[in-house]
């Protein structure tokens, strides 16, 4: 399944639950009781009506025992008043309620034209289904009747529309919640008040489908800004400047890629014609085993020896097939110790993990570095698992940027960049395509190449992070891909879009 894709300014904000929870808490000590309530309720029934584009049902709907099932409870009744027929599953069928607008809610859904049921009832033909059985508070995996409920969801076909988040999601980290957990798999989710880092990483992507933000009414810039949002174009848009006829290969840049052990030399070329195809000036192949010396598709590559290159003045993108020998592991060395700017990858991310001092020499640096690891790299580097990466992929990638001191992109479904003072951005771009070797060593040489044309790291690594996704998004639209699109056929897509984003500015 595709990424969700938001229907609100994908620049928009990420609020952790904690800070929905205080957002929460303000607007309701100065509005009416039940205000938020009425409102979520409202906005859904109105988005099913949407969905639902003139059908009158039947339509299901799921409710739980909390105030999301309230939410849910306020939306029925609203679709029973607009004629729509409805069978309305309640969890807990003698469940008290949690507050008196979630009272509230089931009064008004049992005074209306509902047909309450114990199950889903497979056969009835439903044109669409709601989900609000658990929101942001739910702190155990869904076992029982709510795991088979859930279950029984994912059987039906029409569309599923989520109230919040979809029942067994973190809204967090995008996992789903505890050790075997099940979640509902939505085709759309109306998140409320602001919109949640979960539904766009990890699990969240195959779970939250097209994410819709409801504010009702309240406004959350009131309260302390969150430090997490969507990446957008907007974020780098500085960076986005029209080339100056008066300017040289010299105005854009020397990258140097260093990799390609015996046997790995396509995972150098791959970087180095990223570089080349996103505008760096010059770009340099510093190959650990010298014997492959020109590139026959791109001879403009310049190879050298590893051994003996100067990577002084030099942005430098260290790991693509670089192995793990003794002369890799001087020459990243050198590296670390010359390069104007760095992006450290695969191999590279490796040896630092195994060795103290390259990640003191990492941490130390004063030049601008960036960190592209997948999560087993990362697990590497902090001394964890890769389970453990991915059950909190936001703070892991915070704690990573911190530790050495470098703007970090933990690559994967909703790939977070972060950076060494807690700031992260959830990159929306990109399809199952990029689940395939070298796809990698093409986001590095990217990333080098925007360093060397003097973008900031923090701009450079959102840049280049939302191409990479643009640029397989391009390739599908064009009828290539998702299944099959090789590493190799991004870079030029890369350009398109990179191109394009320029024009667009400049247009603006």
């Amino acid at each position: 399944m595709d990424q969700p894709r938001s229907d609100q300014s994908s620049a928009g904000a990420l609020y952790s639950v904690a800070e929905i929870r205080a957002i929460e808490t303000e607007s309701q000590a100065r509005l009416a009781p039940g205000t938020l309530m009425r409102r979520a309720g409202e906005a859904a029934s109105s988005m099913a009506l949407e969905l639902l584009a003139g059908a009158k049902g039947p339509v299901l709907v799921l409710a739980g025992p909390g105030n999301n099932g309230g939410d849910a409870l306020e939306c029925a009744a609203n679709l029973a008043d607009a004629g729509v027929e409805l069978d309305l599953v309640l969890l807990v069928p003698d469940a008290p309620a949690p507050s008196p607008e979630a009272a509230q809610a089931m009064a008004r859904a049992r005074a209306a034209t509902v047909r309450w049921v114990h199950q889903i009832d497979a056969g009835r033909g439903y044109r669409l289904a709601l989900d609000g059985l658990f929101g942001i508070g739910l702190a155990r995996a869904l076992a029982g009747r709510a795991r088979a409920l859930v279950q029984q969801l994912d059987t039906l076909a029409c569309p599923v529309l989520a109230l919040d988040v979809p029942s067994g999601l973190d809204a967090d980290t995008g996992a789903i919640v505890g050790h075997d957990g099940v979640a509902v798999r939505a085709t759309h989710t109306l998140t409320f008040l602001g919109d949640k880092p979960g539904l766009h990483t990890a699990d969240g992507c195959d779970h939250a489908g097209r994410v819709r933000v409801e504010r009702l009414g309240v406004d959350p810039a009131q309260t302390a800004p969150p430090r997490a949002g969507m990446n957008a174009p907007a974020l780098f848009r500085t960076q986005l400047r029209p080339r100056r006829q008066n300017s040289h290969k010299g105005s854009y840049g020397d990258v140097a890629v260093l990799g390609g052990a015996h046997g790995m030399a396509g995972a150098l070329l791959l970087a180095a014609r990223a570089a080349l195809y996103a505008g760096a000036g010059k770009v340099f192949a510093a190959a650990i085993d010298p014997g492959l010396g020109v590139d026959p598709t791109h001879p403009e590559i310049m190879f050298r020896d590893a051994a003996g290159f100067a990577f002084e003045d030099r942005t430098a993108a260290a790991g693509p097939g670089m192995g793990d020998s003794a002369v890799a592991t001087r020459v990243l060395a050198k590296a670390l110790e010359a390069s104007k700017a760095l992006v450290l990858d695969a191999d590279a991310l490796n040896l630092i993990a195994a060795s103290p001092d390259l990640q003191a020499r990492v941490a130390a640096r004063h030049e601008p570095a960036i960190l592209t690891p997948h999560p087993l790299e990362a697990a590497r580097l902090l001394g964890v698992t890769a389970a453990v990466i991915q059950a909190d992929r936001l703070e892991n990638a915070r704690e990573l940027a911190m530790r050495l001191n470098a703007v970090v992109v933990l690559k994967g479904a909703g790939s977070v960049i972060a950076r060494p003072d807690g700031a992260v951005a959830i990159n929306p771009t990109g399809n199952p395509g990029l689940a395939t070797g070298g796809t990698g060593d093409v986001l590095a040489g990217l990333c080098a190449a925007l360093l060397a044309q003097h973008w900031p790291a923090w701009e450079a690594a959102l840049g280049a992070v939302w191409l990479h996704g643009a640029a397989a998004d391009r390739l599908v639209a064009d009828g290539v891909g998702p299944i099959g699109i090789t590493a190799g056929e991004l870079p030029a897509a890369i350009r398109a879009a990179l191109n394009a984003l320029v024009v667009d500015h400049q247009a603006r």
